[in-house]
């Protein structure tokens, strides 16, 4: 844990003394905020989550319970994270599909002259070291990005995508592990037993005694 504990946050959250936390966002019991990390005016960080070094959060930012984002991720607004997301080391969440840092007449761009658009990483995904997703996109959820991917169309739900432009090459289960094909449409994981189901290039988990089951985070 950070050695110093910044006491203008509750007695739960747990930030090194060399960040630099806006005092209008809100940090969630449980969370630990290590050195040199910056998060913005307006982010909502949950409850129980990691905050690696050097990591940039933006303004309005929001971070569901129990995730993780490693050390010099940089999560540019308005992303969002759904609980139990991953975000691996350097990974760079987008937000400006037309970057300049002037105008056509040669002015400074100014917020008022661009329109920001975000990344939204649905719950229990995982984004791999220096991956980068070009907003806006959705990932699903528990799906794994591969390191060094770039990420410039939706993600399915459980799939795993590798490459530059990042492609589907396989599904993970919740455990994060590839999927084993069990025949016809049926997929396995094999850790955890649990099975899968695909239709029309959309896994689901299998139902068991006629229902899906309800997996939290």
């Amino acid at each position: 844990m950070p050695d110093d504990v910044n006491l203008d946050h509750e007695p739960e959250v747990r930030v090194a003394a060399s960040a630099q936390i806006d005092p209008d966002c809100s940090i969630g019991d449980g969370t630990t905020v290590w050195h040199l990390t910056q998060i913005r005016e307006r982010a909502v960080i949950g409850e129980q989550c990691t905050i690696g070094r050097g990591v940039y959060i933006g303004p309005g930012v929001v971070v569901g319970d129990r995730c993780k984002v490693q050390n010099d991720a940089l999560v540019y607004e308005p992303a969002f994270l759904e609980d139990g997301v991953f975000i691996g080391p350097a990974v760079v969440l987008t937000n400006d599909e037309y970057p300049r840092a002037v105008n056509p007449d040669g002015t400074a761009k100014t917020s008022d002259d661009w329109n920001s658009v975000g990344v939204t990483v649905r719950r229990g995904a995982s984004i791999g070291a220096r991956a980068v997703c070009v907003a806006p996109i959705t990932i699903g959820q528990w799906a794994l990005i591969a390191a060094g991917a770039v990420v410039v169309h939706d993600v399915p739900d459980y799939a795993l995508m590798v490459g530059v432009p990042a492609r589907r090459v396989g599904w993970v289960g919740t455990a994060g592990v590839p999927l084993r094909h069990d025949g016809g449409d049926q997929w396995i994981c094999p850790r955890t037993g649990e099975r899968y189901e695909e239709s029309d290039g959309v896994l689901s988990i299998a139902p068991v005694n006629g229902r899906h089951p309800l997996r939290p985070v």
